[in-house]
C-alpha cells in the first residue's frame, strides 16, 4: 500500500512529513533525567513527525552533548524545550545568577534545601523523619539550564537547533537572534490574550494547550481554547495541545483550523518515553479523572498523576514557592519516597489524557497510528457521516 500523506503548512515550515509534534517535556523532580530523552526525539522524527528534547533538567554541557547526540542519531528536524522564568528579562538577575561552570557537585537535598525559608525546610524535615525517609544524594549540574536560560539559549542556536521551544514563558526577547541563527520559535499559551501578545512578538508557531494537557497548564479548556487562539494568530500557524492522544484528536484539531498537534502525555507512556516506570504504570492504570493539578511541584499550575503527595501538600498550610525554587521542596520528598519504596506517594506529570492510554507501545507506532486514524476520519467517515453543501 502507498504511504499515505497527511500535510499541512506546519510541515513544510519544519521539514517534516506529518503535522505532529512530540512534547518537550521535563523531569518531574531534580535529578531524574525524565520526561522526553534523545530516545523519543529521535524516534518520533523519524517517524515523520517532529521530536522535541525536555532540557529542562539538564546542566549547560550536557544539554550541548544531548543536541548534538540528536544530529549523529538523526538528520531529521527537531526541537528543544526550555523554561524561561519572568527574570529572563532582566539582563541584571540574568548576570548575577552565573556560577563558575564545573563538574557536577554531589550534594544531599538536606544542603540543596538550605537556602529555602526555614518553614519549608522544616516540613520537609518533619515528613522525611516520620516516614523514615533517607535524604538522598544526588549528581546535580550547578549551571542547569532553568537557572542560566540565556545561556542555554545561546547553545542552541550556536548548535543550529532547528526549532526552540519555549514550554513556560515568553521567548519574545530571542526571537530575532532565533530568526538570524535559522532558528523558529515556538511559545505555549494557555489564553487568548497571550497567544495575541506572543504572535505580536514574532514567534513562528503557536502551541494552544488546554486545561485538560499534563505538566505546567491554564485554566481553560482546548475546545474553548483553540478557536480564540487562532482568532489571536493570525496567520501564524497554531498547535493544539491537551486532551490529544490519538488521531481524533489530531483530525479534530486540523478541522478547527490548526496546523498540528503538540502531544505529550501519549508519547510519555512509550517504550522510548521517559517517565518512572511507578508514573507509566500509573498512566496506564488511569481514568480520565486520575490527575490533579496543584502548585505543590513546581510552584506553577501543574496536571499530574493523583497521588497522596497532594494530600501531603494540602495538609502542609504552606504557600508554595516560587518557580524553580519549589521545585526543590517536591523533588527532596519524591525523591525519598521513590528510595523507600513508598511508590503511593510518588507521582509524574501527565494529562487528562490518561483514561485512553493503555498500552505502552514504541513511539513511531503511536505517531503511525495517529496518523492513519485522522485520514480515515477525514477522508471516509467525516465525508460518510457529515453532510455539507
Amino acid at each position: 500500500m502507498a504511504k499515505r500523506t497527511l500535510r499541512t503548512r506546519l510541515c513544510d515550515l519544519l521539514g517534516i512529513e506529518y503535522p505532529i509534534l512530540s512534547a518537550g517535556m521535563g523531569p518531574a523532580l531534580i535529578g531524574e533525567k525524565t520526561g522526553a530523552p534523545v530516545e523519543l526525539v529521535v524516534a518520533v522524527s523519524e517517524a515523520g513527525g517532529c521530536g522535541v528534547l525536555g532540557a529542562a533538567g539538564f546542566g549547560l554541557e550536557e544539554l550541548r552533548e544531548k543536541i548534538r547526540e540528536i544530529k549523529k542519531m538523526t538528520g531529521k528536524p527537531f526541537g528543544v524545550d526550555l523554561l524561561l522564568p519572568k527574570s529572563i528579562t532582566s539582563e541584571a538577575e540574568a548576570k548575577a545568577g552565573k556560577t563558575d561552570k564545573g563538574p557536577p557537585a554531589k550534594m544531599r537535598f538536606s544542603q540543596i534545601l538550605q537556602g529555602l525559608p526555614r518553614t519549608h525546610q522544616e516540613w520537609v524535615q518533619k515528613i522525611q523523619k516520620t516516614m523514615d525517609l533517607p535524604d538522598v544524594e544526588l549528581t546535580i549540574s550547578p549551571d542547569l539550564t532553568v537557572s542560566h536560560p540565556r545561556e542555554a539559549i545561546k547553545i542552541c542556536l550556536e548548535e543550529g537547533v532547528p526549532l526552540f521551544c519555549a514550554g513556560l514563558g515568553s521567548p519574545g526577547f530571542m526571537v530575532q537572534d532565533a530568526h538570524q541563527a535559522g532558528t523558529k520559535v515556538l511559545a505555549i499559551t494557555g489564553n487568548a490574550k497571550n497567544a495575541k501578545r506572543m504572535v505580536e512578538e514574532g514567534i513562528d508557531i503557536l502551541v494552544a494547550q488546554g486545561h485538560e494537557g499534563g505538566g505546567h497548564t491554564g485554566r481553560v479548556g482546548t475546545m474553548a481554547l483553540l478557536p480564540q487562539a487562532l482568532d489571536a494568530a493570525g496567520t501564524i500557524p497554531v498547535l493544539a495541545a491537551g486532551g490529544i492522544g490519538d488521531g481524533r484528536g489530531l483530525a479534530a484539531a486540523l478541522v478547527m483550523g490548526c496546523a498540528g498537534v503538540w502531544v505529550g502525555t501519549r508519547f510519555l507512556a512509550t517504550d522510548e518515553g521517559g517517565a518512572l516506570p511507578v508514573n507509566k504504570e500509573r498512566i496506564l492504570r488511569a481514568t480520565d479523572e486520575d490527575t490533579r493539578v496543584s502548585r505543590s511541584y513546581t510552584g506553577k499550575t501543574a496536571r499530574s498523576n493523583t497521588s497522596r503527595f497532594h494530600e501531603l501538600w494540602d495538609e502542609s498550610g504552606l504557600e508554595p514557592l516560587p518557580f524553580p525554587a519549589q521545585v526543590f521542596v517536591s523533588s527532596a520528598l519524591l525523591s525519598g519516597f521513590l528510595a523507600a519504596g513508598r511508590l503511593d506517594y510518588v507521582g509524574g506529570f501527565a494529562g487528562q489524557i490518561s483514561g485512553l492510554i493503555k498500552e505502552i507501545k514504541p513511539a513511531h507506532q503511536v505517531l503511525e497510528e495517529m496518523v492513519d486514524q485522522a485520514i480515515d476520519l477525514l477522508t471516509r467517515k467525516l465525508p460518510e457521516n457529515v453532510i455539507a453543501k
